[in-house]
């Protein structure tokens, strides 16, 4: 197929999702809006859809593992839909008589998501759920080894859709094979891009001359500092990084571990599943887990048992090993343990004390991850403020599992999302996590109202009393 022929797929995917789209507009309601999003929620909540869906995942990409996929799928959603239950996007929202401006949410129209193959059930879902209930319609690029679960996952929201009344063609993907002219023609010709994963795919997105929402690589850092609890520190970041076998952007990479408290948080960590390898040993583990410059596709999202053998570790950690803590020092490219590693392994920098420590972070951070997210463990209250005063990163999260809460979590505030934003760090149009205010916008009705002029000294009276004129 060429390349025109390819567009012209596209092409036809995009008529019918804006003919479903119009008439999902001209009859909308908010109830009706809010019952589609229901729809594709159950189809990938419902107990047998998502065990189906997370074992088709990992059988088909080889990435993370199905208990954790199934909790993903199940805790996403819900969340999501908890943060959306009452979030108002049709019809007049406000109006003020004081300002004489009535607004009104819209629809955006068809979307174009791009998404990656790390979660490639709850990631579209949670695209499609903000889409449908914005009033959009929504076409999916999945990455080719995520293919088979985005054509099970919209089966399952296509049969739900069948119950309600509602058009196959509001959500829909493009077919296989994909392709890089496929997604470049999506990102040209719909109403707003996002996409998660490849950041080759988000700086297309922000070329494509289409309105964009992209998200940043992931390489998180955690602190731990002389007041930290270590031993829930250490169970935290051992449930967070093995979870769906370090598959997530959240999943923490680096460990930056103040002096005071260095051996006795190894120690932590042992006793929570960690294996620890020595820096002179680092070498020989770095050499197995990046093979001619790129991550050994043998120990991405593998379970702990698969990358330990692939390590050469076998028969030198305990039997139990949940996960490999590598001590380093190296920081940027010549480094890669630095750099985030999509598996159960995570680097451990020692550091002087809390200041040595945050420079350390702030390095890791600018080599890779800026604008993502920082983690802290500690009993002092005044260090996280001062850390998201001071460092490149959109979120700090503290004493709590990384891979749980950056994405939003019952016992924190962030809205439920697989995808954050990096703000300008990390080289986004938003630094916050996508939500649903991002798949609406608004019109306003502006009217006339008495003058509000202020006079000149109103103005810049005390700046003239300070400064003079």
């Amino acid at each position: 197929m060429n390349v025109f022929d390819e567009e012209l797929v596209v092409d036809e995917l995009m008529a019918r999702a804006r003919a479903a789209q119009a008439k999902f507009e001209a009859g909308g309601s908010q109830a009706r809006y809010d019952r589609a999003a229901q729809a594709a929620a159950w189809a990938i909540m419902e107990p047998g859809r998502n065990r189906d869906l997370a074992e088709l995942a990992v059988r088909s990409t080889g990435l993370g593992n199905v208990a954790d996929k199934i909790t993903k799928n199940h805790r996403k959603t819900l969340g999501l839909m908890r943060d959306i239950r009452n979030a108002q996007t049709f019809g007049i929202v406000s109006d003020d008589p004081e300002t004489g401006i009535t607004t009104i949410m819209r629809p955006i129209g068809v979307i174009g998501a791009v998404v990656p193959s790390t979660n490639p059930a709850a990631t579209p879902a949670n695209n499609i759920i903000n889409a449908l209930k914005g009033g959009n319609a929504i076409i999916l690029s999945p990455s080719p080894k995520g293919v088979a679960c985005c054509e099970r996952l919209l089966d399952y929201i296509h049969a739900e859709f069948d119950k309600i009344g509602e058009d196959h063609a509001l959500v829909q993907m493009i077919p296989p094979p994909g392709g890089k002219a496929k997604t470049q023609r999506l990102l040209e010709t719909a109403d707003l891009a996002i996409v998660t994963g490849s950041q080759d795919n988000v700086r297309r997105a922000y070329s494509s001359g289409t309105p964009a929402i992209g998200v940043g690589a992931g390489n998180v850092t955690v602190i731990i500092d002389e007041t930290a609890d270590l031993s829930e520190a250490a169970e935290k970041i051992a449930a967070s990084k093995t979870f769906d076998n370090a598959t997530s952007c959240s999943s923490e990479n680096a460990l930056v571990v103040v002096d005071e408290i260095y051996d006795a948080f190894l120690g932590a960590l042992e006793a929570h599943g960690g294996a620890i390898v020595e820096k002179a040993d680092a070498g020989a583990i770095v050499s197995k887990l990046w093979v001619d410059g790129h991550l050994n596709r043998e120990v991405i999202g593998r379970d702990a048992d698969v990358l330990v053998k692939a390590l050469g570790l076998a028969g030198s950690v305990a039997a139990d090993t949940c996960f490999i803590a590598i001590e380093t020092a190296g920081i940027g490219p010549e480094h890669p343990l630095s750099g985030e590693k999509l598996s159960r392994v995570v680097a451990v920098y020692r550091a002087r004390d809390f200041a040595h420590a945050e420079a350390l972070a702030r390095e890791i951070l600018e080599h890779q991850g800026a604008g993502h997210s920082l983690g802290i463990h500690t009993s002092d209250t005044q260090r996280p403020v001062d850390l998201a005063r001071r460092m490149p990163t959109c979120r700090v999260i503290v004493n709590q599992a990384h891979c749980f809460a950056t994405g939003g979590a019952f016992d924190n505030g962030l809205p439920f999302s697989l995808s954050m934003g990096c703000g300008s760090w990390g080289g986004n149009s938003i630094d916050d996590n996508l939500h649903w205010r991002h798949f609406v916008q608004r019109a306003r009705v502006v009217r006339q109202i008495s003058p509000r002029e202020p006079s000149v000294e109103e103005i810049f009276g005390d700046y003239w009393n300070e400064a003079g004129k």
